[in-house]
C-alpha cells in the first residue's frame, strides 16, 4: 500500500489487504467478522480528510493544532508522599518495602 493522493471527487477504497496491513503495522488484532467494519470506517475517515483538498487554504498557515496550546503548570510544592504501607496495600508480589516486578526481557 503506497501513499494515496487526495483528489477532489475521487472515492478512495480500502481494500481488505490495505486493512490488514495497517492493522499489522499498528500491531492490532482485528477479527474476522469486524474487517469489513473497520474497512468502511477507514474509507469514511479518508473521505473526511479528502473534503479538505476542496477547501481554498491558500491564506491559512500550516499549523500542528488547531487552536494554541498553553501548559498549565502547577506549582512545585512540596507535599507529604502516600505512605509506603498505603501503596503496596493492592500489590501481588511485595518484597522488603518494594514492588517486585519481572525482570526485563523474561
Amino acid at each position: 500500500m503506497g501513499p494515496v493522493p487526495f483528489r477532489v471527487g475521487v472515492a478512495l477504497a480500502i481494500s481488505r489487504e490495505d486493512v490488514l496491513h495497517v492493522a499489522r503495522l499498528a500491531r492490532l488484532e482485528i477479527p474476522e467478522n469486524e474487517i469489513e467494519r473497520v474497512r468502511a470506517e477507514l474509507g469514511a475517515i479518508l473521505e473526511a480528510v479528502g473534503k479538505v483538498s476542496e477547501l481554498d487554504l491558500s491564506g491559512v498557515e500550516p499549523t500542528s493544532h488547531p487552536l494554541d496550546l498553553v501548559n498549565r503548570w502547577a506549582e512545585d510544592e512540596p507535599r507529604p508522599s502516600l505512605p509506603r504501607e498505603d501503596a503496596l496495600a493492592n500489590a501481588p508480589d511485595a518484597v522488603d518495602g518494594a514492588f517486585r516486578v519481572p525482570a526485563v526481557g523474561s
